[in-house]
């Protein structure tokens, strides 16, 4: 039986309504992009403080690319956890701005080191290059640990939505880079490009993100139909799951990724991978990124975080 939508999420779901915000779909990139600035400020909350946070830019295989690093509250100054976190927006919006509220949230909660990258969009940059993006900012946080004051043995990897399928592509290349990770925490990722989970018809519409959107998003990330079949699209697809980060999978009752995010939890559990999937029954699609609205967004970031210190003996030394 279905869960009543959360009062948090009536509230947002409203808000969206009274605004008659055309859909991403009907424009072009650069209008979604637009839109989606205007109207995020609105549903993030406070910006938590942190001891520090700095902007800064590496090397990329694309040029430039720009990072955002938080220091938490109480986090070492040397030798601290790390959590590398990637942005939603379907591949195709989002940036250090639109994130920056879970970023805050997480370098506090758990004292630890937060790298954000401004990785390349689609669809001027498609796949791969959102992966190759956020595979060199691993490879930098792995290779120039000091720079940042980081434990190098001691870096997670989070994502909310496409965010997620990143997070989640990462968590199983780390392993062909000789980087394990601790984690991978993510947020109602996108497992499957094919999109024909039942989801996608119970809530195809009216529930904040569409089937229809999130169509439109896959088809500017990928080249053409035959990478809806690579894995590091698709990790759901992936044939063992046996190498990757012990995950956190947070899933939104409302929402048509839901059962995909549920598919990927028990394919990790399957094939050995040590899981906790939490579900928030009431919830639709991008919640953690609605802090104004409710409490649900920052303690789906403390269940998060929660997971994380269970898969890191280490947090009990700090």
């Amino acid at each position: 039986m279905l869960s009543p939508l959360d009062p948090q999420a009536r509230k947002v779901l409203e808000l969206g309504r009274q605004a008659h915000e055309p859909p991403f779909e009907t424009g072009t990139p650069e209008q979604a992009r637009r839109a989606y600035d205007n109207g995020f400020p609105g549903l993030q909350g406070e910006r938590e403080p942190v001891a520090s946070v700095c902007d800064q830019a590496i090397v990329g295989p694309g040029g430039p690319l720009n990072l955002r690093v938080y220091r938490g509250r109480g986090a070492p100054t040397a030798n601290a956890p790390a959590l590398l976190y990637l942005h939603g927006g379907g591949w195709v919006i989002g940036n250090l701005d639109s994130h920056d509220e879970i970023c805050r949230w997480y370098a506090n909660i758990a004292a630890c080191v937060v790298v954000s990258p401004d990785y390349r969009l689609a669809p001027e940059h498609k796949f791969p290059a959102a992966v190759e993006d956020c595979r060199a900012v691993l490879a930098f946080m792995r290779d120039m640990p000091g720079g940042l004051g980081i434990d190098a043995s001691r870096i997670a990897v989070a994502g909310d939505s496409a965010g997620g399928n990143l997070a989640a592509v990462l968590a199983l290349l780390a392993s062909d880079d000789k980087c394990p990770l601790t984690a991978q925490l993510l947020f109602y990722p996108n497992t499957d490009a094919d999109q024909t989970a039942d989801s996608y018809r119970r809530f195809a519409e009216g529930f904040g993100l569409t089937a229809a959107t999130m169509a439109w998003f896959r088809d500017q990330y990928v080249r053409d139909a035959a990478d809806i079949d690579d894995w590091r699209v698709s990790p759901l697809k992936a044939k063992n799951l046996a190498r990757a980060a012990p995950a956190f999978v947070a899933i939104a009752g409302h929402d048509i990724l839901a059962d995909e995010g549920e598919a990927y939890a028990r394919r990790l559990e399957m094939d050995g991978v040590p899981i906790v999937a939490k579900r928030w029954p009431g919830q639709i699609h991008g919640f953690v990124s609605m802090g104004r609205h409710g409490p649900a967004s920052r303690q789906a970031v403390e269940a998060a975080v929660a997971a994380w210190r269970e898969f890191d003996p280490a947090f009990d030394r700090v």
